[in-house]
């Protein structure tokens, strides 16, 4: 066999484990959002009031936040595709725990979990994606799994709130229960062996993945998330006011912005090729200047919907830049660091969330682009210094990371 035939034969057993990654988080990214698609069928099947239903929600967040890296730190010293497909097993009896649920209560708790598992499933697809390409493709290969949940958003979600509203909310976790198992068997059959880029113990993990450098990539992804979620999360209402537009024109441009945001995430990995830094940076300013553009035409529906595709281009383009710096960085903490960009993201999203409220609440919907472009200027200045921080050398302390000039796939950095 030649070496080209090799080559070849290996990057499309790579491609198979890449789409079956992406599978998984497709599955996993579904199932996180398609409830707020069926709340009020939840609701009224629990006869709870849906105030109270939307703690599934909170539930399922908190879940990835904190359950997340805790299950990773138990996990710490077992291979990731045995992780990978315990996960999908985990995950698949989470939901159908969820279908059986006779109480709200054994619901939360179904949430709970299944968030959990979501966001260490996700920190090792990370892992495993990162480990089975060639250093110049890894950040398209990080761009698999989050493209899974972005694709989830723009077609899953919708699917899925679709079969809710004819068969019943349980028949939505079914599907999901479905093609979880489609994942499983797909990641047992296509997924190689990895062991991941985290070596040591818990506690040599937790120092390196909780290092400053480590802390710093994190808040920037937070800031990033908490302005563009300020915005996002009333979009909706802000298109109806500020845009004057309504009804099916709303879920137009949604769309758009959704399917956008999905391409942003592909285009974000061929970015992240060339430089993780300057594609952090360089997105953050580009976010910047989008939600700006986005207050400045916000009355002419033409242009608002061209900068709602630039913009939802560029939402999650900074995803795979962010996480493979986020691995990098934590040097042998890499496999607790990959959970915690998640966790950083979700309380980010949760944050945004509530800021928004509180600034239509007190103030309507006009101020919402602002406040969400201040937001994500502070970020700025640390997206753009993070260019010189400098991974630990083996045997190095993960703590402290002497000055220097290091050679990386950026060209030479000065730390």
């Amino acid at each position: 066999m030649s070496v080209i035939t090799q080559l070849e034969g290996h990057r499309y057993r790579s491609q198979l484990a890449l789409s079956t990654l992406m599978l998984g988080a497709f599955v996993v990214g579904t199932a996180e959002l398609v409830i707020v698609g069926v709340l009020p069928l939840v609701a009224e099947d629990m006869s709870v009031s849906i105030s109270t239903t939307g703690q599934l929600v909170t539930a399922y967040a908190l879940g990835i936040s904190f359950g997340g890296p805790i299950l990773n730190a138990l996990t710490t010293r077992y291979g990731r595709r045995f992780l990978a497909w315990m996960c999908l097993s985990c995950y698949i009896a989470g939901n159908a725990l969820a279908v059986v649920a006779t109480g709200f209560g054994m619901l939360v708790v179904a949430r709970f979990l299944t968030g959990s598992i979501h966001g260490l499933f996700i920190g090792i697809a990370s892992v495993v994606a990162a480990s089975i390409v060639p250093e110049e493709r890894k950040g398209r290969a990080m761009s698999m799994v989050f493209g899974g949940i972005a694709v989830a958003t723009v077609l899953g979600i919708p699917l899925g709130t679709l079969i809710g509203q004819t068969f019943g909310w349980r028949a939505t976790f079914t599907g999901i229960i479905i093609l979880g198992c489609l994942a499983l068997i797909a990641t047992l059959v296509f997924v190689p062996p990895v062991e991941g880029s985290g070596t040591g113990g818990f506690a040599e993990q937790a120092r390196c993945a909780f290092a400053p450098r480590v802390l710093a990539m994190l808040a920037v992804g937070f800031t990033l998330m908490c302005g563009q979620f300020t915005v996002f999360t009333y979009l909706a209402p802000w298109l109806e006011e500020v845009t004057d537009i309504s009804g099916g024109l709303v879920s137009a441009f949604l769309l758009a912005f959704g399917l956008a945001s999905a391409a942003g995430t592909f285009v974000g990995g061929l970015a992240a090729d060339r430089s993780t830094t300057t594609t952090l940076w360089g997105g953050n300013l580009l976010v910047i200047l989008a939600l700006g553009l986005l207050y400045l035409v916000g009355s002419v529906p033409v242009l608002v919907a061209l900068v709602l595709g630039i913009w939802g281009l560029l939402m999650f383009a900074i995803f795979p830049s962010l996480q493979l710096r986020v691995i990098s960085l934590a040097g042998v903490g890499g496999n607790l660091a990959a959970t915690l960009s998640a966790s950083a993201a979700n309380a980010g999203i949760a944050t945004g969330a509530i800021i928004g409220g509180w600034v239509v609440a007190n103030n309507g919907v006009n101020p919402l682009v602002v406040v969400g472009l201040v937001i994500c200027g502070v970020a700025l200045p640390a997206a753009w210094a993070a260019q010189w921080l400098k991974a630990p050398e083996a045997g190095q302390d993960c703590r402290f990371v002497a000055p220097g000039v290091v050679e990386s796939a950026d060209g030479p950095v000065r730390v």
